[in-house]
């Protein structure tokens, strides 16, 4: 049985150089899970990761034994917005809310995911995972980059995204700021650490189609 990677079905979306390019990213499939506050001090962020890795791995033995399909789980994936988007910039993470994410395999169904958290819930009892829903998130055109180093020395990238490439390029704002964590921070040191740093983008005179600032749809149901 063959394993599907999603990072290599995605090479253009998961292993972007480190300079600024542009890319389209089509609609994908996503366990996500909302909350907000410092990602260091916040216990809902604690309970949302500790919400969706038991689920995309009880999805992925699912997946495995009932449709004889695997993958490897991805890596956690953060929607980032604030009122104030400089608030990214001077890392003022109390003013942050997130929707925390990770990609799947678009051979899942609504209700086979739905069967697997409510298998999930009995077995381990996560009060977050009521909160998991299965969607499908439309970015389309986005800006990114890949950021090497400690999470809290991405401002300058960041700076330079909002201050110089996007005015330069006649493109504004789409959507929440999107990071891939391709490192685990647990095992990695902080200079190693390799994250996607994401911007979804329109040309400035274009309307602005997305809802809440948050673009595409959320077709699909919660994961319970």
């Amino acid at each position: 049985m063959d394993k599907v990677d999603l990072r290599t079905v995605y090479p253009e979306l998961y292993s972007p150089p480190r300079e600024l390019v542009q890319v389209v990213v089509p609609p994908l499939r996503y366990l996500q899970i909302d909350g907000e506050g410092d990602p260091n001090t916040a216990p809902a962020y604690q309970e949302a990761v500790g919400a969706l890795f038991p689920l995309a791995y009880a999805l992925k033995f699912a997946s495995k034994k009932n449709l004889g399909q695997d993958f490897v789980v991805g890596p956690l994936e953060g929607l980032w917005t604030a009122a104030d988007p400089g608030a990214f910039v001077r890392r003022e993470k109390d003013a942050w809310s997130w929707t925390l994410m990770i990609l799947q395999p678009d051979w899942l169904t609504d209700g086979f995911v739905a069967d697997v958290a409510e298998a999930t819930r009995r077995k381990k009892g996560l009060p977050a995972l009521d909160r998991v829903r299965f969607v499908t998130y439309d970015e389309g055109e986005a800006v990114q980059v890949l950021h090497v180093g400690p999470y809290d020395d991405e401002a300058p990238t960041l700076a330079r995204l909002h201050e110089e490439y996007l005015p330069a390029h006649g493109l504004t704002f789409n959507g929440p700021h999107h990071e891939i964590y391709l490192s685990d921070a647990r095992r990695t040191a902080p200079e190693r650490l390799r994250t996607v740093l994401r911007q979804p983008v329109r040309p400035v005179d274009a309307p602005d189609v997305s809802e809440g600032g948050r673009p595409g749809a959320r077709a699909g149901s919660d994961a319970r």
